[in-house]
């Protein structure tokens, strides 16, 4: 079953507007994705600080994560970005900066839930399991939905 976020919430209640700091991160099986996904934000008008990987070298995924996970909680950027092979792995990493809230997404119905529901502030994607158009729409998608607030502001609380 689709799910549409409410659209109508006005725009300052998004995670972020053009004009506005997008983190990126990747490990070596994201690089590609990653460098598709910076494209497109430019394109959507925001700026993008980019963390790296700079290659399809192996690299470990952890130090990626962590990265974005600091940039999004201290402030350097509004919304953040992690692409792995899988999107675990480095959500995983993201999650144990406090202030991160990485969402493991799969389709626009979870990518919505994660920001309405769960505020959360890092989408992750699987570059093994998404093409870049379906990872397009996803990121849109998180970037447009606005977090619902009310009954879920409390739940969100107890994160930390």
């Amino acid at each position: 079953m689709w799910y549409s976020p409410r659209m109508s919430d006005t725009a300052a209640s998004r995670i972020a507007q053009a004009g506005d700091t997008v983190a990126v991160a990747s490990d070596h099986a994201g690089f590609e994705l990653k460098e598709q996904l910076k494209g497109d934000l430019a394109q959507l008008g925001f700026k993008v600080l980019d963390l790296g990987t700079n290659g399809t070298a192996s690299v470990d995924y952890p130090d990626f994560g962590k990265a974005l996970g600091q940039a999004v909680s201290d402030g350097r950027a509004k919304a953040g970005v992690a692409v792995c092979g899988s999107g675990i792995g480095i959500s995983i990493a993201a999650n144990r900066i406090p202030g991160a809230r990485a969402a493991l997404v799969h389709d626009d119905n979870t990518a919505a839930l994660a920001r309405e529901h769960n505020d959360a502030n890092i989408i992750a994607l699987g570059a093994r399991l998404h093409g870049h158009a379906q990872a397009r729409a996803m990121l849109k998608t998180f970037l447009d939905t606005p977090f619902a607030g009310g009954r879920h502001a409390g739940r969100v609380a107890k994160l930390g």
